[in-house]
């Protein structure tokens, strides 16, 4: 690991981009290079050993590129293939996923309270952020709801209108919901969402997002490792395991800006 090697980042498919983006305003010296597998997207709905094996072959292609750390970018995977991936890379880079940062936070700032989290079937199904709040005996209920549609709606641009909102708010009616004092948003597609779901809350719910903690989860990380860069205008690469215009068109949704994708064929 050198500290001017490129930050690796993957998601089942372009969501991720939300997480780095901001990595990328938290850490703007650094270059990343991103990596969507959207031929297999939405990692949600597939099998434990699926995921895992989907994540070993993205993380060859990010040591392939000498990346220095690699970020999972996707609940789905860090629920299902942390563990391994950490395993399989070793001492190669820096691994990181976008649980841990953010259990670590509630447990601090909200122990003895009820918190909410909704995401995907797979992450909920997974009980892995109960398993490790509950590993902090900080006295947190934690109240959990699977919304499987929100990740696919805002992936075909419904979000701030009439549609989202609707949907929106009967997930967050659900009765398990009730009376929580904060609301983890377990998916990386979910910040596109956060000011809709504030807006339902009317203030009174804090409306956790884990995009910039992991980030600043993974400057500390580096920092403790002394691998911050320092290189001035770095370098961004952009990949997906499937390319279609949509996904090209989406990639200013959740980044903030146009970037250009290209196609790895990794599956091929």
């Amino acid at each position: 690991m050198e500290a001017d090697h490129p930050i690796g980042v993957f998601d089942s498919g372009i969501g991720g981009l939300t997480l780095a983006n901001a990595v990328r305003n938290v850490l703007p010296n650094e270059s990343i290079f991103y990596f969507g597998d959207t031929a297999h997207l939405p990692y949600g709905d597939k099998s434990t050993a699926a995921i895992q094996a989907y994540s070993i072959k993205i993380c060859n292609v990010l040591l392939s590129q000498n990346c220095k750390a690699i970020l999972i970018a996707c609940n789905s995977a860090s629920s299902a293939a942390f563990e391994l991936v950490k395993e399989y890379v070793g001492s190669k880079a820096i691994v990181i996923n976008v649980i841990d940062p953010v259990v670590d936070i509630i447990a601090n700032q909200y122990a003895n309270k009820k918190i909410g989290l909704i995401g995907t079937r797979r992450t909920i199904m997974s009980n892995v952020y109960k398993t490790k709040i509950d590993a902090k005996s900080c006295g947190i209920d934690l109240r959990s709801v699977a919304t499987p549609l929100l990740a696919s709606m805002i992936e075909e641009g419904f979000y701030n209108n009439s549609i989202s909102n609707e949907v929106i708010t009967e997930y967050l009616r659900d009765g398990d919901l009730q009376d929580i004092e904060a609301l983890i948003l377990g998916c990386t597609h979910y910040p596109l969402i956060k000011s809709e779901i504030e807006g339902f809350y009317k203030g009174k719910v804090d409306v956790i997002d884990s995009s910039e903690i992991v980030a600043l989860a993974l400057r500390n990380s580096l920092l403790g490792k002394g691998l911050l860069s320092s290189v001035i205008g770095p370098k961004h690469t952009f990949y997906v395991s499937d390319y279609t215009n949509s996904f090209h068109r989406s990639t200013s949704m959740f980044f903030g800006e146009e970037v250009a994708l290209k196609h790895y064929r990794l599956w091929e």
